[in-house]
């Protein structure tokens, strides 16, 4: 079994994927090949394509894949079903119950893949941290595609040092980030960025597809670095 780690040391790019197949097909392509980037199956993706979706991105991919399933219950075969499709990483809510938090991360580890736990919505990540077992290989920091567009909410950077102090873990940042807010995350302390793939007529702040993929994505590293 190969053991999937991320590097403390390194910043890396995550670019998902919300919309359909025919996007992927259409950018994909284009995002260069790197160790420093992770390319996610966004959960409308999976909700849309289903697990095929994630599929097919492997066939296209020959690097890291994130599952972003937001596993709220059965964390143990909804892991399964991620690993089968041959993803790198899943996530679950920092709702869920602590019992499949446990499960959650105690599965990834067994299967070898990265597990991420998605704090959308929670006020106090620590109060989801400190019961656990064992700590997660991610933790997000996420402020929700409903929430960009209202003022005052903005990522809270301010938790990456909470968490950092207390749990080993990396820290992603996600929620309407371009390259500004990349370079805020990164200054603030995360690992991680995650850019989604937006069309023109979104509302959500992300990677233009209609755009120069190659020559955006490059900047994303060079921000980041």
């Amino acid at each position: 079994m190969t053991v999937i780690h991320l590097d403390n040391n390194v910043r890396y790019l995550q670019i998902a994927f919300n919309h359909d197949l025919r996007m992927v097909r259409q950018v994909l392509p284009f995002i260069p090949q790197s160790d420093r980037i992770l390319i996610e199956a966004g959960t409308p993706f999976i909700k849309r394509e289903g697990m095929d979706g994630i599929r097919f991105i492997r066939r296209l991919w020959p690097g890291l894949i994130v599952a972003d399933m937001k596993i709220a219950d059965g964390a143990i075969g909804e892991v399964d079903m991620a690993w089968q499709t041959g993803a790198s990483a899943a996530t679950i809510l920092g709702s869920a119950p602590v019992e499949s938090l446990n499960l959650f991360i105690q599965r990834c580890a067994e299967l070898g893949i990265l597990s991420m736990i998605d704090l959308l919505g929670v006020a106090d990540p620590l109060d989801i941290l400190r019961p656990l077992q064992k700590s997660p290989d991610v933790v997000v920091i996420h402020r929700g595609r409903d929430e960009e567009n209202t003022q005052g909410k903005l990522i809270q950077y301010r938790q990456v040092n909470r968490i950092r102090s207390k749990f080993n873990t990396l820290i992603s940042a996600a929620g309407g980030v371009d390259l500004r807010e990349a370079r805020s995350a990164i200054f603030n302390g995360a690992n991680l960025v995650v850019a989604n793939i937006v069309q023109p007529e979104d509302q959500w702040k992300g990677i233009l597809a209609d755009r120069n993929i190659l020559k955006i994505a490059q900047e994303f590293l060079d921000t980041i670095s």
